[in-house]
């Protein structure tokens, strides 16, 4: 219940930092404790009515469990990143009304809630946090610090509120923050100095590999230099190229780690702060152990895929089974993410095709319970050479018979999506896509990749993990999911006789390398000749790099892993005179 004993005293502060210009605090009478319950959920960009019901559920599911006030993910109500769906009068207005229906809920006694959304404000449109109670909306913040790199271009469609002030909640003073807010110590500081207790943020932070440890520092940054505690609300699910994990957390003013909720899966926790002479303190959770790297990976490549499918409705996937380490993996995280039946397979086999690697794309369906069927392409490729002889004038054989192949096989697996409805899945990974050793209407047919940010270095690193692990939540089976030598034979496209990758590119090892430096380092080639790579070799990579970018603008979406994915992340011209420091 809404505590109604207290004396109440009024202080003037900044109007632009609070509602009405005012904060009230209590003297006497105050409540010692405060629950919070946190809803980490999976939400749908554009569907209101769905993530307005998701926020109900959580929000009786807060009552049962006693909760004081829940407090929900960034633009929550409306998914994130919404991009330009925000731009829409009627998107925001839809918006607006479903946080006054939730607010309307509140009447009820209940817990309390923390809701994101666009909102509309004397002209300006703002990312933003109500704060709903007693069936009204108690409180507004407009995102102060907006995030305009990388995936994020919120200064495209936002406009930043101006610093907030804290907001009084049933006797508590809560500094409500919005993600990038607390990245940054503005706003942090202003909470604080403003009479904030406890600090709550609201986010849509996407994963990447190593991030967790990079929130946690800046949160313990905030705290260190406030003082005060902090939670650290997040949202999970997939939304087409970026993936969110979860993660939740809680830091005491001690920097002592009270709470830590499950990576990559929709969750709710109740975290109860008592008050004491030193400020809020929360009772402390059980904390679960940390997941390894390649399990978060892996979790995130298995999330990225199951929502963009099954968001989408889509009945299942199909994709080409090489005998290869890059379509095995995908086959595997396929299965992960939607179970053998939603999964088919098909082996192209031509006349480069070796006898292992029909074995071994068999023994990956056979592991995966999946079906496989075989469609041999010679008779399409001879018909293509027909079709073209009398136009190639007697010019030897090179990459184009190669890459008809390839675009055969795209043509069949495009003709069996149309047919059943299901999505075709590719199959190339980052170091492929980087330099260009992929077929456009070829192995780049398709509607997603999984491995599109994974290096071909992590590709065998997950493939060995995989084979060990059978990841929470994972639809797949147990044990081995491919047969050893698919990861430990040379890598081959197999589109000529004797054909391996290192015929055409340095060892991966050296290429991912050299890659990371130039991608997610934005190294120049002195950087990395003076890090100690071949100078010949960073040069060619460049050259290969900055050729393929046309091939990378027509590819499908993929998982965002690292913090470079070609797509939002990276954008560069086609057309880029920018070569004079390649030798």
């Amino acid at each position: 219940m809404r505590p109604n004993d207290g004396r109440f005293v009024t202080i003037r502060h900044n109007p632009a930092r609070g509602d009405d210009g005012t904060k009230t605090a209590y003297l006497a009478g105050m409540t010692d404790t405060l629950t919070l319950a946190i809803a980490q959920l999976d939400l749908h960009v554009g569907a209101i009515d769905r993530n307005l019901a998701a926020i109900r559920a959580a929000r009786a599911e807060a009552a049962r469990r006693g909760a004081d006030l829940l407090v929900t993910p960034e633009l929550g109500i409306a998914g994130y990143p919404p991009e330009d769906l925000v731009l829409k009068p009627a998107f925001v207005a839809a918006c607006e009304a479903a946080a006054a229906e939730l607010a309307a809920d509140t009447a009820d006694g209940g817990p309390g809630v923390i809701v994101g959304l666009p909102w509309r404000a004397e002209g300006a449109l703002h990312n933003a946090a109500f704060v709903l109670d007693g069936g009204r909306i108690i409180a507004r913040r407009a995102k102060h610090e907006l995030p305009n790199y990388g995936v994020f271009d919120e200064k495209r469609v936002f406009a930043p509120g101006p610093a907030p002030g804290p907001v009084m909640f049933r006797g508590f003073r809560l500094g409500v923050m919005i993600c990038e807010d607390w990245w940054l110590p503005a706003v942090s500081e202003t909470l604080a100095e403003t009479g904030a207790e406890l600090l709550v943020s609201i986010n849509g932070s996407p994963f990447e590999d190593g991030k967790l440890g990079v929130r946690l520092q800046l949160a313990l940054n905030r705290v260190v230099e406030t003082g005060l505690p902090f939670v650290f609300a997040a949202m999970t699910g997939g939304q087409d190229e970026i993936v969110f994990d979860g993660a939740s957390f809680a830091l005491n003013a001690d920097r002592s780690l009270a709470l830590r909720m499950p990576h990559f899966r929709a969750a709710i926790e109740t975290l109860v702060w008592k008050r004491t002479t030193t400020g809020l303190v929360a009772e402390p959770h059980v904390l679960p152990p940390e997941p390894e790297r390649l399990d978060l990976v892996y979790r995130a490549m298995v999330m990225g895929l199951a929502d963009y499918v099954n968001k989408n409705g889509f009945p299942g996937v199909i994709l080409g089974l090489s005998g290869g380490i890059d379509s095995a993996l995908s086959a595997a995280v396929a299965v992960d993410a939607l179970g053998p039946a939603r999964v088919r397979a098909v082996m192209m086999p031509s006349r480069y095709t070796s006898a292992h690697s029909l074995e071994d794309a068999a023994a990956c369906a056979d592991l995966l319970g999946i079906r496989c069927d075989t469609v041999p392409i010679g008779g399409a490729t001879e018909a293509f050479a027909a079709v073209l002889e009398p136009l190639y004038e007697g010019r030897t054989p090179d990459i184009t018979e190669e890459n008809i192949q390839s675009r055969a096989r795209g043509l069949i697996l495009m003709a069996l999506s149309n047919k059943l409805g299901h999505m075709v899945l590719t199959t190339g990974n980052k170091s492929e896509m980087s330099v260009g050793y992929a077929t456009l209407y070829g192995d780049m047919c398709g509607g997603y990749s999984v491995l599109k940010d994974v290096y071909k270095t992590t590709v065998f690193a997950l493939s060995h993990w995989r084979n060990a692990n059978r990841p929470a939540d994972a639809l797949g089976p147990a044990g081995a999911v491919m047969p050893e030598r698919v990861i430990t034979k040379p890598p081959s496209a197999e589109l000529r006789e004797n054909q391996t990758d290192q015929d055409s590119l340095p060892p991966y090892d050296v290429l991912d390398a050299v890659l990371e430096g130039l991608v997610e380092g934005e190294k120049s080639i002195e950087e990395l000749v003076a890090a100690g790579h071949d100078r010949a070799t960073v040069a060619r990579v460049w050259k290969l790099l900055d050729r393929a970018e046309y091939k990378r603008r027509q590819a499908p979406p993929g998982v965002k892993i690292t913090a470079r994915a070609f797509g939002r992340d990276r954008r560069y011209p086609i057309t880029n005179g920018f070569t004079r420091l390649v030798g």
